[in-house]
């Protein structure tokens, strides 16, 4: 009589979800089907890349002089910051730090003039993949929008290692009406390029995520610059008009665009992707 343990062992075959056609729609990691108790093969070798993917994104260092030349490229002048956290490690680490400007930082913004109008600043967050991807052609999208006889704009400030708060130093210290901050947003595992912007009328330190806007998900399988641009445009119009910003400044812009006029916004973005 054979052991049982003396038998060859056979692999689970693999089930596929009866939803798997969904994925068609979506990027989220649904219907993945399973091989006995666990993912088929593919799936979890799916899983594993993303997640490197994830950790590339988190670990990455934003290349600053590419940046600022492709923000120059658009016609503004930058300024180069760093928050109070010293490296990468550092960073990730202590949050508090990267909410902050380091001396030398604060001491530019303190010696410059004081631009007031709107202060857009760009940090690496928690991806500078979507920073390097996204932000130069993010700005291009919301500047253009802005009537140079109404919108007064700062030098744009680049910053390593920065989070939002950030920004309301800057825009203190810059003097400015409002600030914005273009950030790269923690890493999902299927969006390690996904920018995020965060508008704050009257910056000033001290500021909570309640005196905040946000528009998320900005990328290729997400939120296309001109959409992302003229809900950006919409709020900060309101929060002048209204003089204030965060949970108490609603963004209703879905309701001034047209079916046909998103969905052309759309395409021309998907186009331009290509």
């Amino acid at each position: 009589m054979t052991d049982r343990r003396d038998r060859p062992e056979q692999a689970a075959p693999a089930v596929v979800n009866p939803w798997e056609f969904l994925r068609d729609y979506t990027t989220a990691r649904i219907a993945l089907g399973r091989a006995g108790s666990s993912l088929p093969t593919n799936r979890h070798l799916d899983f594993q890349l993303a997640h490197a993917r994830a950790r590339d994104a988190v670990q990455s260092e934003l290349d600053m002089a590419t940046l600022a030349g492709d923000i120059s490229a658009l016609g503004y002048e930058t300024l180069r910051l760093h928050s109070a956290a010293p490296d990468r490690a550092t960073y990730l680490q202590r949050p508090d730090l990267g909410r902050r400007l380091d001396e030398a930082s604060h001491r530019l913004l303190d010696h410059n003039e004081r631009a007031g109008g709107t202060a857009f600043i760009v940090a690496d967050g928690l991806s500078a993949l979507a920073v390097q991807r996204h932000a130069p052609a993010m700005l291009e999208a919301i500047l253009s929008r802005l009537d140079p006889k109404a919108w007064s704009v700062a030098p744009i400030a680049l910053v390593e290692q920065g989070r939002v708060a950030i920004s309301d130093e800057i825009g203190a210290l810059l003097g400015a009406e409002l600030a914005v901050i273009l950030i790269g947003e923690r890493p999902g595992l299927s969006s390690p390029d996904s920018l995020g912007i965060y508008l704050t009328y009257g910056p000033q330190v001290g500021n909570t995520d309640a005196d905040r806007n946000c528009i998320s998900n900005i990328r290729a399988a997400g939120l296309s610059y001109p959409e992302a641009a003229h809900r950006l445009h919409h709020l900060m119009t309101s929060a002048r008009r209204l003089g204030l910003s965060g949970v108490t400044l609603k963004d209703d812009s879905d309701a001034l665009v047209e079916p046909a006029e998103a969905s052309r916004l759309r395409r021309n973005f998907l186009v331009d992707e290509q």
